[in-house]
């Protein structure tokens, strides 16, 4: 017996040596999720798709024949970093400000799981599957890309991601469809805590950074959700609000052009560097 119990705790160091090996502290994760802005609404330009650098990756999180790309494989974060079809992001442009600003031998990884329309309730894992009952059909075949669980394939591609790095943040865009729901900083609350829960995170480590919609300076016809949004550091205290004052919109007023998802994207970036400790921050 007491050779088996050697045997075992031998096996066990052996696990925990090779996983500290094979993970690299110099690979940041960040998870990103929330509804069409952070799908990515804004045609994907020219200028975006070029001088990308290898230090910014993407898990893809669905299968994209037409991209060449396999789930749950890294590839150079070249646009689309959501689905295989879907538009820039403000992850495009905050993971390349991330790299820039970051030490040479630092890589940047995002996750991007987001689905156009849906409401936060569609991230909670004890309840969505009764919120996506009375979802419209063209909803229903972007979940069916995540297997019916968009929550589900983020935790599943973040577990794949700690593999290989170290989850430092989430972001988060989603309200539009919430808008003037009062209790939407204690459902995303619910959702932040799952994600720390299964993916083993400590709150204290792993900020959430969470932007605004459309300003009211732009027209925004969701901007009065901006006022909810602003008290979410009261519910999750590693929390932090990104503004979206003067990032420009599309004729919709609901969605950032390219050019506001660029600045709004290096928004999310300056925050999360400097609450890693860099100042002097390079965003063009």
């Amino acid at each position: 017996m007491k050779i088996n119990l050697n045997t075992i705790l031998v096996a066990t160091l052996l696990m925990v040596v090779n996983f500290s090996f094979s993970q690299d502290p110099n690979f940041h994760v960040y998870l990103s999720f929330g509804q069409s802005n952070m799908e990515g609404n804004a045609r994907i330009q020219p200028q975006d798709t070029v001088n990308v650098n290898e230090r910014f990756q993407v898990l893809e999180a669905v299968d994209c024949p037409n991209l060449d790309r396999e789930k749950g494989k890294w590839y150079t974060a070249v646009p689309p970093l959501c689905r295989c079809r879907t538009g820039l992001t403000p992850t495009d442009y905050f993971g390349r400000t991330m790299v820039e600003n970051l030490p040479e031998n630092v890589k940047v990884g995002v996750i991007n799981v987001a689905v156009g329309g849906c409401k936060i309730e569609l991230f909670d894992k004890d309840t969505y599957q009764e919120y996506i009952t009375n979802v419209p059909g063209w909803m229903t075949n972007m979940i069916n890309e995540y297997d019916g669980n968009p929550y589900g394939r983020l935790v599943e591609m973040a577990k794949l991601a700690q593999k290989d790095g170290v989850i430092k943040g989430i972001l988060l865009h989603q309200g539009e469809s919430n808008t003037n729901d009062t209790l939407w900083t204690k459902k995303v609350k619910i959702v932040y805590d799952n994600l720390m829960k299964d993916l083993n995170l400590n709150p204290a480590d792993v900020p959430l950074l969470a932007g605004e919609t459309v300003h009211e300076d732009q027209g925004g016809i969701c901007a009065s959700m901006n006022k909810i949004i602003a008290t979410l550091p009261e519910t999750i205290p590693n929390s932090y609000v990104i503004s979206s004052s003067g990032c420009s919109d599309s004729p919709d007023n609901l969605h950032f052009n390219a050019e506001g998802y660029r600045t709004f994207g290096k928004r999310y970036a300056t925050k999360m560097l400097s609450l890693l400790g860099y100042n002097n921050i390079k965003t063009d």
